[in-house]
């Protein structure tokens, strides 16, 4: 995303240290093995030479940053170069979807270093389901390469909305009214003894796709899995709403007296697209999902749509066919001028999985405060 002023600029203040480290860490992040120098990191942040040499010796007595070598430089000695280290420190993301949880460890650098996978029914009790969690965390964790000085900075659970992602708490998850108002943050924390985000599974790809491909445009991505679902990245942020129900894509009404929904109502986009895709007819799934698609990018005016979840992983070749058909149409009926692109995240689920963990470490990179922004 863009780096605007107001959000990268430094404050040499003791009461923003931890913003500034932000700073700096999020540009080593970016730099990767190249590495970048103080004096760049300087002129990046707007932060004093002195102030950048007080947080990177900080950051490298913590074990977060290393010298990655010297660059020569047009007058004067060379510059050490630093960089991050992407081992210094994990985060776990879980997806909990209605009949499968995905787990996966990442390391600072957004690299997934283990995978599980397991059946869950969320239908199921309570402390089911979250033994179910907590088992696939410790599973993970174990799979991964862990040392005792590396640290985990916590769980980023996704899961199937609508829930209050500053309060960790669950509502009517759509087809499991019996969630509502169940604070998952707190309990899962119990279970595991680590920090805990939670936020809708959409959201967290959105998010991990943004920092993954540091796009500058905004985009729309579409999950089709067991639910149907939207993430929104507009003006360089990630967009939840003030109650996180941006994003109820799927509960659009395409057909006023059309099938019945898991919401309570009728005709929805996600009862139709899946319907459709359940009795093998992809392309009639496409095409619905194609006029759902449309819809968002009229009243969104977004640049990118971004297809995902294991039902488009099935016949992605399909699924972008068909809702980039609808969308041209679309923009050339109304004389809108040139179609967005439509793209696929790959990977099935497992995009919302490392969405999750980058919930816990976008953070630590400035990246995803309450604002909800991604830029970089």
């Amino acid at each position: 995303m863009n780096r605007s002023n107001s959000r990268s600029g430094g404050a040499n203040l003791p009461a923003v240290r931890h913003h500034n480290a932000s700073l700096v860490l999020d540009l080593l992040r970016v730099a990767g093995e190249r590495g970048i120098s103080r004096l760049e990191l300087a002129e990046h942040t707007g932060l004093t030479p002195q102030a950048v040499s007080k947080i990177t010796a900080r950051l490298r007595a913590e074990g977060l940053a290393a010298d990655a070598g010297r660059r020569a430089s047009t007058g004067g000695k060379p510059r050490t170069v630093l960089r991050l280290v992407p081992d210094a420190g994990y985060a776990v993301g879980l997806h909990l979807d209605r009949d499968e949880l995905t787990a996966v460890l990442a390391d600072l650098a957004g690299t997934t270093v283990a995978t599980r996978t397991l059946p869950l029914d969320l239908g199921a009790p309570a402390a089911e389901v979250l033994a179910t969690a907590a088992h696939a965390v410790r599973a993970v964790r174990a799979d991964g390469p862990l040392a005792e000085d590396r640290r985990v900075f916590g769980v980023g659970a996704a899961l199937p909305g609508p829930l209050d992602h500053r309060d960790g708490v669950l509502h009517r998850v759509t087809g499991f009214p019996q969630w509502d108002g169940y604070p998952l943050r707190d309990a899962l924390a119990e279970h595991t003894g680590l920090p805990v985000v939670v936020d809708k599974d959409t959201n967290a790809a959105a998010l991990g796709l943004a920092l993954r491909d540091r796009a500058e445009a905004d985009f729309a991505y579409l999950h089709l899995g067991t639910g149907l679902g939207a993430g929104l990245v507009l003006g360089g942020t990630l967009h939840r709403g003030a109650r996180t129900g941006a994003g109820e894509f799927g509960h659009q009404t395409l057909q006023l007296d059309g099938p019945p929904c898991d919401c309570g109502g009728r005709g929805c986009v996600e009862a139709l697209c899946l319907s459709a895709a359940a009795r093998g007819d992809v392309a009639e799934a496409a095409r619905i999902l194609g006029a759902g698609a449309a819809n968002l990018v009229g009243l969104l005016d977004i640049d990118r749509v971004v297809l995902g979840g294991r039902t488009v992983a099935a016949d992605e070749d399909t699924y972008v066919s068909g809702v980039r058909a609808v969308i041209e149409e679309r923009a050339r009926r109304e004389g809108t001028g040139t179609a967005v692109p439509v793209t696929v995240a790959g990977g099935g689920d497992r995009p919302v999985a490392e969405g999750a963990a980058q919930l816990v470490l976008a953070p630590l990179f400035g990246r995803a405060g309450e604002d909800g922004g991604v830029g970089g």
